[in-house]
C-alpha cells in the first residue's frame, strides 16, 4: 500500500515516485530508510562525468585508461586490462547498462585523479543536492562499511540528473549495446516494455536486495520512481512499473515537494541488512520457480509488455578512435600523380581523390621557358 505517511512494517520496503516537472511527491513508502545503494550509486558517477563534460574539463572523446587499481574491482565488469583504453562515451555506456564496476572506478580516476578523490566528490555533490542521508565510499555501489542512501535521496538525484543534464538522458535508457564481438543488454526490464520508460538504473548486492531507480515520460510528463529492496528482478519492475504508472496518471497539484519532505519511520537511521531474505539457497530458489519452462522471467503486470523485436543495441567500442585521416594527410607532402598512358606519350586526366593535391596555377619549369621534364618510363617487371 502506497502511504502519504509513515507506515511501520516489519520490514521495511522502500519506494517513492515523483513529477520530475514540479517536483512534487505522488506517493512514498519508507522513503528515509537508509539502505545499501548498490548500482543506483553509478547514476551518482555519471553525474559528476556530466559536470566534468559541462565544465569543459572533459569531453564525450574523451580517453579513459583502465588502471590497475580499476581493472581489479570484482564482476560485474568490462573486463579491461590495464592500460587498456576507450572513450569517455562508451565507458558511460559500459556503466549504465553494462553496470561494469571496473569502469566506474576508470570513470572516477579520469574525472578526479583517483578513486579516493571521486568520493569525496560525490559526497560533496550529495551534500549540495540536499541528499540528506547518503554516503558513498566507492563509485560503484558494491558492498563496502559506511555506504547508505535513502528512496528519498535517490529521488533527489534521479531529479537532478533529468533536470540538470538533459541533454545525456539518453544514457540512462539505452537498450544494449555492441562492444566489438560482445552483446549487452540492459538489465532494466521496463525499457521497451512499459510505455514511456526512459531510463534510470538497477542495483543488487544481498545486503540491499533488487533496486531500481526509473524514469518514463509520456505527453511531456517526466515522473520517477524509486524502489529498493525487492527480492526479484521481476518485482522491482512490477513494482517500479506500478509507481510510475500511477504518477503519470496523477495530477501532482497538492502534493508536498521532495524538497519539504519531512523525516519519518522508527529506527531509520539504522542501515537495513536484508542478506538473510534475499541471498538464502531458498531465495533463490524461490525466485527461479517462478520462471517458465525455458527459464524466462515472467512478468505479472498490465503496464508490462512483451518486447517483441531485438533489442536496440548502439555501438560502444573499446580502444580509441585513429586520428583523422584529413589530420594526418595535412602533415604529409602530397606528390602530384603521374600522368597515366605514359607508354604511349598521351596525358589522360586525373581522377581526384583525398590523396590528390589541390588544384594549383601552373608554375615555370625550374629548366626555363618550354623546356619540360622527361618522365621515364617504367621497366616492364620480370
Amino acid at each position: 500500500m502506497l502511504a502519504a505517511g509513515y507506515a511501520p512494517a516489519a520490514t521495511a520496503a522502500p519506494s517513492i515516485s515523483v513529477d520530475v516537472g514540479s517536483g512534487r511527491v505522488i506517493a512514498h513508502e519508507d522513503a528515509f530508510q537508509r539502505w545499501y545503494p548498490a548500482s543506483l550509486t553509478k547514476i551518482m558517477t555519471a553525474y559528476l562525468a556530466f559536470q566534468a563534460i559541462r565544465s569543459g574539463q572533459m569531453s564525450l572523446q574523451t580517453p579513459i585508461t583502465m588502471s590497475v587499481h580499476a581493472a581489479r574491482e570484482p564482476a560485474s565488469k568490462m573486463y579491461f586490462k590495464p592500460g587498456e583504453r576507450f572513450t569517455l562515451d562508451s565507458a558511460l555506456k559500459y556503466l549504465m547498462v553494462k553496470s561494469a564496476n571496473d569502469v566506474a572506478v576508470a570513470i572516477g580516476e579520469a574525472v578526479s585523479g583517483s578513486e579516493e578523490a571521486f568520493v569525496r566528490d560525490m559526497n560533496e555533490t550529495a551534500r549540495r543536492l540536499g541528499m540528506t542521508a547518503t554516503r558513498f565510499v566507492n563509485p560503484n555501489g558494491l558492498p563496502g562499511s559506511g555506504q547508505y542512501t535513502t528512496a528519498r535521496d535517490m529521488a533527489v538525484l534521479a531529479v537532478a540528473a533529468r533536470r540538470n543534464f538533459p541533454e545525456f538522458a539518453a544514457y540512462f535508457g539505452y537498450e544494449g549495446f555492441v562492444a566489438g564481438a560482445q552483446k549487452h543488454t540492459n538489465y532494466n526490464l521496463l525499457i521497451g516494455r512499459f510505455a514511456g520508460a526512459d531510463g534510470m538504473k538497477t542495483g543488487f548486492i544481498c545486503a540491499s536486495g533488487f533496486n531500481q531507480v526509473s524514469s518514463a515520460t509520456r505527453n511531456g510528463k517526466t515522473v520517477i520512481s524509486v524502489v529498493l529492496g525487492a527480492p526479484s528482478q521481476e518485482s522491482r519492475a512490477e513494482r517500479s512499473a506500478e509507481l510510475l504508472q500511477q504518477a503519470l496518471t496523477t495530477s501532482a497539484s497538492g502534493r508536498p515537494a521532495l524538497d519539504t519532505l519531512a523525516p519519518y519511520g522508527e529506527g531509520r537511521d539504522a542501515v537495513e541488512d536484508i542478506s538473510g531474505s534475499i541471498c538464502t539457497p531458498e531465495a533463490r530458489k524461490a525466485r527461479y520457480e517462478g520462471r517458465d519452462v525455458e527459464g524466462k522471467m515472467v512478468l505479472n503486470s498490465p503496464y508490462i509488455t512483451d518486447m517483441t523485436r531485438e533489442p536496440r543495441l548502439v555501438q560502444a567500442p573499446a580502444g580509441l578512435a585513429p586520428a583523422s585521416t584529413e589530420i594526418a594527410l595535412s602533415r604529409i607532402p602530397i606528390p602530384l600523380p603521374r600522368p597515366t598512358g605514359v607508354l604511349s606519350g598521351d596525358s589522360a586526366p586525373v581522377r581526384a581523390s583525398a590523396f590528390s593535391a589541390p588544384a594549383k596555377a601552373e608554375t615555370p619549369s625550374p629548366l626555363g621557358p618550354g623546356v619540360t621534364i622527361p618522365v621515364p618510363v617504367p621497366r616492364p617487371s620480370l
